[in-house]
């Protein structure tokens, strides 16, 4: 199950994006730009800044997740938020020796189907270690004879093993990653991520996402999520038609921070 940690932020960030602003909209230079920012003018400029659509300032503050127990499916599309920076575990260098993996929800409710797919993957697991055996065993012979020594042969014939044998990996496989987001790309992230048509998993991780920041800058982050949990919804022909229903689970989720 995909568990998101916040492991740092810009420090008193709804500060940091109101003292921007207020260069802005005001005579103040840089080095006085905090003086006077009580937290009743903060939660204004935020405010403001909202309602104008000004959505540059909010790119001085950044947050970096911890994400875990997620799939490759999930890395493929968390990565095409582009304005983003990530770390994800290799599996060129870590062997996946049992792999753990995602199950999706609807196989999870149908025994034959949950057989199957525990099945499937034990067969992947089998074939991954096969392989690599197989590779590490010919890799470490033809590095023998290039000259080294037994123990650096066989350190680097699992690095070449693995890095071919992952190619049987599914898409379920678990991984983990370190993402770091500034706050204009974390709305526009929860926009689409957030949405009821997002794909079950990363919709979760946007969640879970939004509720950390939330509790962090509840002001800043007051109305992000799905379109429709502050206007009409975007998607023309393609809506779920749930907006009502999406909005009552954004309160809740946000609801969950005690903010």
């Amino acid at each position: 199950m995909a568990k998101v940690t916040l492991i740092t932020h810009t420090p008193d960030p709804e500060k940091i994006i109101a003292a921007a602003a207020k260069l802005c909209y005001s005579a103040s230079s840089p080095q006085t730009l905090l003086d006077g920012l009580t937290p009743e003018k903060t939660e204004k400029f935020l405010t403001m800044l909202s309602e104008l659509g000004h959505e540059s300032p909010i790119e001085h503050v950044s947050f970096t997740f911890g994400i875990e127990g997620v799939s490759r499916s999930l890395l493929a599309q968390i990565t095409r938020h582009r304005i983003a920076s990530y770390s994800v575990q290799s599996q060129r260098y870590v062997r996946e020796k049992d792999f753990d993996y995602v199950t999706p929800p609807e196989i999870a409710a149908i025994p034959e189907a949950l057989a199957l797919y525990e099945k499937t993957m034990a067969e992947i697991g089998n074939a991954y270690d096969q392989l690599a055996a197989i590779l590490k065993k010919k890799h470490t012979a033809s590095l023998m004879e290039e000259g080294l020594s037994e123990k650096a042969a066989l350190s680097k014939a699992e690095k070449m093993a693995i890095e071919d044998a992952r190619f049987v990996l599914p898409n379920a496989c678990d991984t983990q990653m370190v993402v770091t987001m500034n706050a204009r790309s974390l709305m526009n992230f929860f926009r689409h991520r957030c949405c009821n048509r997002a794909q079950w998993e990363i919709r979760e991780v946007a969640y879970q996402m939004l509720e950390l920041v939330y509790e962090v800058a509840p002001t800043l982050f007051k109305y992000a999520g799905a379109p429709c949990v502050r206007g009409a919804c975007p998607e023309g022909k393609m809506t779920c038609g749930k907006a009502a229903q999406v909005r009552a689970y954004d309160a809740m989720r946000k609801g969950n921070t005690g903010k």
